[in-house]
């Protein structure tokens, strides 16, 4: 019976619910439970976290402290420059309150899981426990494994054994815990910032709304409204046509199982069967989970390393204008700078657009895909390293069941093919709004006229720089 006295503390990181929350249901399951955030700006600058993903961290960190505050539990904010200071922070704060065990959901990248395990081993000490629960995958990284016992590397082959498992035992949804009694220990306020990390301009925070409530509508809008055109619409830029969940999922604001068994439930259960659009989507959710196992079983690609090793020998070239150039949407060519300025005012590119931007750095100005991976980290709000690595060496052709080399998306054919209308061309380029419809996609093919747009000429010649990148991973 003493037992379940025994105080509990939750240790919050990027899973900021209540609902199926993983960590906070053993917590109160065991006992009064206490919860902790860690404020940790050197380590956010470090991992190149985005001052429109902190500042939304933050807000969703406040709407949860009142979501908590209506469970009777406290949180506590502490502040550390990195993670260096956390087995210390933690342990005094469990000495303080007399917390018997930690909990925390857990997170997958190399310094994560040094940080957890240096926490542990001071709270052991203490005699503390610290337990960490899968709650980020819908599988522990680390279950799902081929035949002989490794990693998945191809995606199809990790796909089907993840269906095969979902098929036989779909993981359950943790329930909101119930009101415990009052521990009489204050909470800590929320900062409105962090120093070092900007706030956002009003409209990309008022884009991306903060708060659990506001990630389950988007949810229920999306299955109810979109779900059953996701799959030929998901590629459309000018469309909502997708779940925009993205940033909720990275901050884990909503749970990659509520999104599944939310289309389940619309496709009647079914997995791999049933409506086009649901089928695509639980295989977009999949592809996340797999770039997960993958931050796991291959450490090297959290350390700025190409999978495919390789592919370290490819020249890249140093070209800062050009870099530039893209970074600031001003490359020429409107697809591309359209995706850009989407990113620069919004925090977020769609997933098309990113494959686009990623291979034209890559390929066609032939520049590190490191440099892109570092910029989108800088300034995307949802910002996730497994996702964004393997993004980006899927579209560069160094990752784990990556693009062949020699499949380059040309930018105007892919412009012509999912922007047909140039809606979205115009939307975030005004400067070409007086351009017809089919001239918009390649303004410079006007020739002289051309010379009329206040909108810069092409920085590479698409044809050339496709065979230099060919040629450069030929002689790899």
């Amino acid at each position: 019976m003493a037992a379940s006295l025994d105080r509990q503390l939750l240790w919050l990181r990027t899973d900021l619910r209540v609902h199926d929350n993983t960590a906070l249901a053993k917590a109160c399951g065991a006992g009064p439970t206490l919860a902790l955030y860690l404020i940790s700006p050197g380590q956010w600058q470090q991992h190149d976290d985005a001052p429109c993903k902190v500042d939304f961290w933050l807000r969703n960190l406040k709407a949860m402290a009142t979501e908590l505050q209506a469970l009777n539990v406290p949180l506590l904010i502490r502040s550390t420059p990195t993670w260096a200071q956390a087995p210390q922070v933690v342990a005094q704060l469990c000495q303080e309150h007399g917390v018997q065990q930690v909990h925390c959901n857990r997170e997958h990248g190399f310094n994560e899981t040094r940080r957890d395990a240096a926490v542990a081993g001071a709270l052991e000490q203490r005699g503390v426990g610290l337990t960490s629960w899968v709650d980020a995958t819908l599988f522990e990284p680390g279950t799902v494994l081929t035949r002989d016992g490794h990693y998945f590397k191809v995606f199809g082959q990790f796909r089907k054994v993840c269906m095969q498992r979902l098929q036989h035992s779909p993981p359950g949804i943790a329930m909101r815990p119930s009101v415990q009694a009052p521990l009489g220990i204050a909470s800590d306020g929320v900062p409105d910032s962090v120093e070092g990390f900007a706030i956002p301009p009003a409209r990309l925070r008022e884009h991306w709304p903060a708060g659990e409530g506001e990630a389950r509508r988007r949810l229920g809008d999306f299955i109810d409204a979109r779900l059953d055109y996701y799959a030929s619409e998901r590629d459309l830029p000018s469309r909502l046509g997708t779940s925009t969940l993205s940033a909720y999922l990275s901050a884990g604001v909503i749970s990659p199982r509520q999104c599944l068994q939310a289309a389940l439930q619309h496709n009647n259960g079914e997995l791999d069967s049933g409506n086009a659009g649901a089928i695509t989507w639980i295989g977009e959710l999949i592809w996340r989970e797999f770039y997960k196992h993958v931050l796991v079983g291959f450490p090297r690609v959290s350390m700025h390393r190409a999978f495919r090793r390789e592919t370290e020998a490819l020249p890249w070239r140093h070209a800062p204008s050009e870099l530039q150039a893209w970074q600031q949407g001003r490359t020429g060519i409107p697809i591309i700078d359209a995706a850009m300025r989407q990113l620069l005012e919004l925090g977020w590119m769609h997933n098309r657009l990113r494959m686009l931007v990623a291979m034209f750095l890559s390929k066609n100005l032939l520049i590190d895909w490191r440099e892109g991976e570092r910029f989108f980290m800088r300034h995307l709000i949802d910002g996730d390293l497994a996702a964004n690595n393997g993004g980006w060496q899927w579209s560069a052709s160094t990752g784990t069941d990556s693009v062949p080399y020699f499949r380059l998306f040309n930018p105007l054919s892919q412009s012509e093919k999912f922007d047909h209308d140039g809606v979205f061309l115009k939307q975030w380029l005004p400067e070409l709004r007086g351009l017809a419809s089919k001239e918009v996609h390649n303004p410079a093919a006007l020739g002289d006229l051309f010379g009329q747009v206040a909108y810069p000429k092409p920085i590479v010649d698409l044809k050339h720089s496709r065979e230099r990148a060919l040629s450069a991973f030929r002689n790899l």
